[in-house]
Order: structure tokens, then sequence, then C-alpha cells
């Protein structure tokens, strides 16, 4: 992809694509005037998000209401999709979600599927869909969104972490097994995003979630699809393969600076 940012012709698929830093990727894509296929479960999410994507800068834009842990639901869709929306060139593996606080041995059954499967077999899934028809292309970006989980893990977090572990293993791996070809793979790891993110982990409690982002300054999604943006619109011989992008307020997963309140 050229490094001056106009994607215009490629087409970006995106996951994860209703809320936070996939909707925020969704926009800044369009602004450089690629396709858009736009992933997530909210089908009315989606429907809104194409609708102002359309308006603002008339972006051609295909919605897809499907859970990437569902591999055979996902796969069926993708593969029904009229060639031209196949030919992805740039592969958002943004979807992803962390749930609860507990120590290893009392998160349920259900919560560690739906970490591994969302994060860890989801994001499989999105790859093995696209990377096939990228080498018979000769072009193509696999642009995941790992953690600083995926660097360092925390009491309460492990189970999360090890699956941003995965992420980045994954990450590293592909791109040994593409190497020879033009196929380009980036993770770029987020610190302390202001999203919905704390929502999911603390089951809908805002008052907790809320309590993340107090006394400090947060990431905002849009700092991270700049992020995925620099690294998809360097020129072709050029990979990103790793990018840590902490707030100032951040020093390490657990290590954020809190202000007293009238203080700056």
């Amino acid at each position: 992809m050229p490094a001056s940012g106009n994607l215009r012709g490629s087409l970006t698929l995106i996951t994860g694509a209703s809320s936070g830093i996939g909707a925020a990727c969704a926009e800044v894509f369009a602004e450089a005037g690629s396709r858009l296929l736009i992933m997530a479960r909210r089908q009315d999410r989606l429907e809104s998000l194409a609708a102002r994507l359309g308006d603002r800068h008339g972006s051609e834009v295909r919605i897809m209401v499907n859970d990437v842990s569902v591999a055979a639901a996902v796969t069926g869709a993708f593969e029904s999709l009229p060639q031209e929306w196949q030919a992805v060139d740039i592969l958002v593996n943004n979807a992803g979600l962390v749930q609860g606080v507990a120590p290893e041995w009392e998160t349920t059954s259900d919560d560690i599927d739906r970490m591994i499967d969302t994060n860890v077999k989801g994001l499989l899934t999105m790859t093995r869909l696209c990377v096939p028809g990228m080498l018979k292309r000769g072009r193509g970006h696999v642009i995941n969104i790992g953690s600083i989980a995926g660097q360092e893990t925390y009491p309460g977090g492990s189970i999360y972490a090890a699956t941003k572990f995965a992420v980045k293993a994954l990450s590293r791996g592909l791109k040994m097994d593409l190497l020879g070809s033009p196929v380009r793979v980036s993770s770029i790891d987020p610190g302390l995003v202001e999203t919905e993110f704390s929502l999911v982990r603390y089951d809908g409690d805002e008052q907790k979630a809320t309590e993340i982002y107090a006394d400090t300054h947060p990431l905002r999604p849009e700092d991270i699809a700049d992020a995925v943006f620099y690294a998809a619109t360097r020129p072709p011989h050029v990979n990103i393969s790793e990018m840590l992008v902490l707030a100032t307020d951040q020093s390490a997963a657990r290590m954020i600076h809190r202000r007293k309140k009238g203080r700056p």
C-alpha cells in the first residue's frame, strides 16, 4: 500500500467494528478511500456506522453480522460474499474481549472459552479465510490488535494475557510462514484505551468500568486507529512488525498515573 495514505481501490475487513477501536479504524480507512467490510455482532451498530461512513466519505461499505468465535457461521458468511468482496487487501483482526477479574482457578469455563474462542480462534478463522487470497493476488496485510497484556501479565488477568501472548506468537509465526511473499503482518499493541472493553470485563457494571479511566488520561480509539493506519500505509518494502502504544500516563500494565482531584 502507498505511503501517501491513499487506499482508494483497496478492500479492508475489520472485525469488532461496531464500536471502539474497530469503529475508529473504519472511519480512518474510509476517509482514505478504502472499501470496507465491517463485521461485528450488533447489526444496529454496524448499519449506523455504514450509513455514517457513506454520508461522510461516500464509502462503499458492506456489513457482516457475525461473531468471530463461531467459525462455521463466519466461514459460511464470508464464502457466500461476491468474489469482489472476498478479495481482502487489509485484514484488521480487532475483535477481542476480556471477561472478569478472577484468579485462574475461579474463572469459569464459560469465561475461559469466550476469551480463547474470540481472541485466539476468531483471529485464526479470519486469517485462514483471508491470507490464501492475499497470496494468490500477490498483496495483502494482516494487522492484529494485540495488547500490552501480550507483553506482561497482571493479577486477575492471566487468561486474557495468555490469549494476547498467543496473538503475539501468531503474528510472529505468520510473518515467518509468509517469508518470501509480499504479504505483511503487524501487531498493534495498545495499553489503556477508553472503550467498552472494561464494561464487558465487569459484566455491564458502569461504575466499575468508569473507575478504570478515572483521574488519568487514557488513549482514545482514534489513537490506535492512527497507529493501524500508519502500519497499513507504509511503502510495500516496509513491515511494521510490532508497535506498543501507551498513554503518557501509563508505564506498564498496572502502572498508571492518577491525578489528585483539582491537580494536573
